[in-house]
């Protein structure tokens, strides 16, 4: 019974790796198909909505499944625990790749007022975040972490320097209002991903640990 609830456990666990890469490649797309005016990437991005919301509702029906079927103690009741929680940030990231798509699908036949240099950038800062929660998650060495608050804390730096970059813009030029109020909408919705990111790297830290420990 214990080994096979193991066994259970462990493919739970792959299937959170795998919403983990989905609720990535929405985020990195989103701001790809931003940043190359790209319809046809925004699209898929969006198309990917339902593939995040089963995982979503097929994990915690596992999890819950498995809590009651076996009523497991100590590391392998906070994992489930865990995973419940992972399982609402991860969909909250895949949710806001999407918002990023769609706002890139509204301004791929806009002129581009900027580089966007600073936005990429942010995104591949929150997905280096994900992965090294999930390194964490998967090995249970917690050294992976050491380093997420400074990132988290660079993600919010870019974040408002974005915001100065804008409003320089559109003091200069009324016409670029609606383009700048959507690019900071963006650099938000990223670093609300870093936030997700550290919330994350604090769960993972008590299914190892047993303790609760804010990283920020």
């Amino acid at each position: 019974m214990v080994e096979k609830f193991h066994v259970e456990l462990k493919k739970l666990k792959e299937d959170v790796k795998n919403m983990g890469e989905l609720a990535k490649e929405m985020l990195r797309k989103g701001v790809q198909a931003l940043k190359d005016q790209d319809e046809k990437m925004a699209d898929c991005v969006i198309s990917k909505k339902p593939e995040m919301n089963k995982y979503d509702r097929d994990i915690e029906a596992k999890a819950l499944q498995l809590l009651t079927l076996y009523q497991p103690m100590a590391v392998d009741m906070r994992t489930l625990a865990t995973i419940l929680k992972l399982i609402t940030y991860l969909n909250r990231i895949g949710m806001y790749g999407k918002d990023i798509a769609k706002i890139a699908r509204e301004l791929a036949t806009k002129v581009p007022i900027a580089k966007l240099v600073s936005i990429p950038y942010m995104a591949e800062t929150v997905c280096s975040m994900i992965d090294d929660s999930f390194k964490a998650f998967e090995t249970g060495d917690l050294r992976s972490l050491d380093t997420l608050l400074e990132r988290e804390e660079a993600v919010d730096s870019m974040r408002y320097s974005i915001f100065r970059e804008c409003m320089t813009y559109m003091l200069e030029d009324p016409k670029t209002i609606v383009q700048c109020m959507n690019y900071t909408m963006v650099a938000r919705y990223l670093e609300r991903c870093g936030d997700h990111a550290l919330k994350m790297a604090e769960k993972i830290n008590y299914m190892i640990t047993g303790e609760h420990k804010e990283f920020g």
